[in-house]
């Protein structure tokens, strides 16, 4: 039997077609560009059924109710299919491609992000080849993981950032391989590939909350007071972007005592470098120790988008600050290198 594939179409460049104005979403137009490809009717290649949403989204649009309905389209059609496609825009693809892993407790399938910089519609695109492909590895993989696969590469959903805003190798996995390589053939590094659930978990969708976590870039002249009304109520987790391996202002005593001010009270703030590779290690000089004395704890080498949504997650779960904090220092769904 042929394999079976299922596509959340949620929006994005990839379905869109010209207007005067630009490109945009246009009801069933994905659909018919897809029946025109001569490649999607090839014997090799695997039967999907294609769900377009109701409202198509450009993803600068997208909130933490969009995220609940895509893992529960995924939950609900589990059964049926042997993989899954989530068609989405690029310029929030990374934050779902985050979410997703923590919000699908038990996956045993491979669910796949993709999307495309230029539409299908164009004779020049990029959808053309991440398509394709992606309905191969979706149909034969058996990945137990929501990935990301843009620019021939597929990558840990929750280990991927957004560097380019207009090239074809758009996406990144700085601090952890990638998962696999589509060149002459497609090579999937199983070594890489995490475990699969037990058979006897079922697949469950975990719902965010209203959004009590944010996130704060370090700069230079940073006022507390800024600081501090970031933290106030109703405010419970915050991802601090730092300076190199963890760093911030050591000297700056009233920003300091703001972060501990906020951290006695029970809000969790997690220290994520803002340089694209390496990880925090807030040991090495005092402008970090300082950080950890006021209760900020380490994130590691998880990228900004994946600390927000472990943040979202956990404080979801209902878990108290303390146990927030003892379980951002895990690895939950290989979101970080923990130090050896």
């Amino acid at each position: 039997m042929k394999k079976q594939v299922y596509i959340a179409y949620t929006g994005g460049t990839i379905g869109m077609s010209k207007t005067p104005d630009g490109y945009a979403p246009a009801p069933g137009y994905l659909k018919t560009q897809m029946s025109l490809m001569p490649e999607l009717r090839d014997a090799a290649m695997p039967d999907y059924t294609l769900h377009k949403y109701d409202v198509l989204l450009d993803s600068s649009n997208m909130m933490p109710d969009d995220w609940f309905r895509i893992a529960r389209d995924i939950a609900d059609n589990y059964e049926k299919y042997d993989g899954f496609i989530v068609l989405h825009g690029t310029d929030t693809m990374a934050y779902t491609a985050s979410v997703l892993p923590f919000m699908l407790r038990g996956l045993g399938k491979p669910v796949i992000i993709t999307g495309s910089q230029i539409p299908l519609c164009e004779i020049r695109n990029d959808a053309r080849e991440n398509l394709i492909t992606g309905l191969i590895i979706a149909a034969n993989s058996k990945i137990p993981e929501v990935c990301l696969y843009f620019g021939n590469k597929l990558l840990r959903g929750c280990r991927s950032v957004k560097v380019s805003a207009d090239g074809f190798d758009a996406f990144a996995s700085p601090n952890f391989p990638a998962l696999g390589v589509a060149g002459v053939g497609i090579d999937i590094n199983r070594d890489l590939i995490l475990p699969p659930p037990p058979e006897t978990v079922p697949l469950t969708v975990q719902q965010f909350n209203e959004p009590t976590v944010g996130t704060l870039r370090l700069f230079p002249g940073i006022s507390s007071l800024v600081v501090s009304n970031m933290l106030q109520p109703p405010l419970r987790g915050l991802v601090l972007g730092t300076y190199g391996v963890g760093n911030g202002p050591d000297q700056d005593r009233h920003l300091i005592a703001v972060l501990k001010e906020a951290t006695d009270r029970g809000v969790v703030i997690v220290n994520c470098t803002q340089c694209l590779e390496g990880s925090v290690s807030m040991g090495d000089y005092v402008a970090g120790s300082v950080l950890a004395r006021a209760g900020v704890i380490s994130g590691f080498d998880m990228t900004i988008e994946a600390a927000l949504a472990k943040l979202f997650y956990l404080f979801s779960t209902g878990y108290s600050s303390e146990e927030v904090k003892k379980e951002m220092q895990k690895s939950l769904c290989g979101e970080l290198t923990l130090p050896i």
